[in-house]
């Protein structure tokens, strides 16, 4: 399992970014979750295959709601693991 941290940017705000996240990213048999952070950024974590992870990495780029300006990613190595992909 490969996990993957997201910082996007951008007009994500009031735009159901959250909530389209999270249907995407179980579509794919993701966990983890998604959240509003300070300064309008959009924190994603997300843990699944590897494959799944770069769909989800590429939609967000490319096909999320809103306009992302930039996408920020990290992989990191698995230390918690989530039993599904949650909005906080």
């Amino acid at each position: 399992m490969d996990q993957v941290y997201l910082k996007i940017y951008g007009d994500v705000h009031g735009v159901g970014f959250r909530y389209q996240t999270k249907r995407f990213a179980e579509s794919l048999s993701l966990t983890g979750l998604v959240r509003n952070a300070p300064n309008r950024i959009v924190e994603v974590l997300a843990q699944g295959e590897k494959q799944n992870l770069e769909k989800l990495i590429s939609w967000v780029r490319h096909s999320a709601p809103g306009s992302v300006t930039k996408a920020e990613l990290q992989w990191l190595p698995t230390k918690e693991r989530y039993t599904n992909f949650q909005i906080l």
